[in-house]
């Protein structure tokens, strides 16, 4: 019997993650997901992956601006993989959490950087590097970006800045990982109506207008939009797609 894939995504309890979790499920791939605090969040997620009877996910906690502790995260990940899958490696890694900030330079403090730099620069860099031993040769890695890294929105400088570092990061990835043929690419979400950034997009209507407007297709994205990429990307078909930055955003400032 052929081996089921595995993918590991982070902040996979709600928004973009959860539409990323349900999507590879329904394509018959099992996933093992992080929150942070939002326990029953992540058990909803898990029962909705249930519907699918040949599949499972598995939550597990991680607070991604803690780089110490990667570590334990490892032999966590490590003993659900054997417990769960009988297996000791994953295919397919999602560098997918994150928060949003929304604030001109102005006001923007020291602190509100460095946890941008925590949470989008240095938790995928490292986050990957802990885990680079337990991904398959021939396996994926996708690290989320941002529309932003391509176009400009006031007061989203420092958000913007950390995604270009990723963006960056994963054209080194690719070539770095050329030996182990682990295929390294990077989605740019454009604006989507989630919680992410205090909803600032979902519930701000105005800019969720104006937003649209400017889109060829004449909407802001919906989550689902994001999920449905990352499971073609992480399908045998994409396989010749690497180093690449792919912006999901409906033509938004085309």
């Amino acid at each position: 019997m052929k081996t089921q894939k595995i993918a590991v995504i982070t902040g996979g309890s709600r928004g973009l993650g959860r539409s990323m979790v349900t999507a590879l499920a329904e394509k018959g791939i099992n996933v093992v997901f992080t929150y942070h605090t939002n326990a029953q969040a992540a058990q909803d997620v898990i029962n909705t992956v249930k519907n699918w009877t040949d599949v499972k996910a598995v939550a597990l906690p991680l607070n991604v601006e803690n780089t110490a502790s990667f570590t334990d995260f490892e032999q966590s990940l490590r003993s659900v993989l054997n417990a769960e899958f009988k297996r000791s490696s994953f295919d397919f890694l999602v560098n997918n959490a994150g928060v949003g900030i929304n604030k001109p330079i102005e006001q923007l403090t020291e602190v509100d950087f460095d946890r941008m730099v925590s949470i989008h620069a240095k938790a995928p860099y490292f986050l990957t590097k802990t885990l680079l031993d337990l991904i398959e040769d021939e396996g994926r890695i996708i690290n989320i970006s941002s529309g932003l890294t391509r176009f400009a929105l006031p007061g989203f400088s420092a958000y913007a800045m950390m995604k270009s570092a990723i963006e960056v990061f994963t054209r080194y990835l690719a070539l770095e990982l050329k030996d182990r043929k682990i295929r390294v690419n990077t989605v740019a979400p454009g604006a989507i109506e989630t919680d992410f950034g205090d909803g600032l997009v979902r519930d701000n209507q105005p800019l969720n207008e104006h937003i649209a407007g400017q889109t060829a297709l004449g909407r802001v994205g919906q989550a689902d939009d994001i999920g449905g990429v990352i499971s073609t990307l992480l399908s045998k078909e994409s396989g010749w797609i690497n180093g690449q930055r792919i912006e999901v955003s409906g033509g938004i400032h085309l």
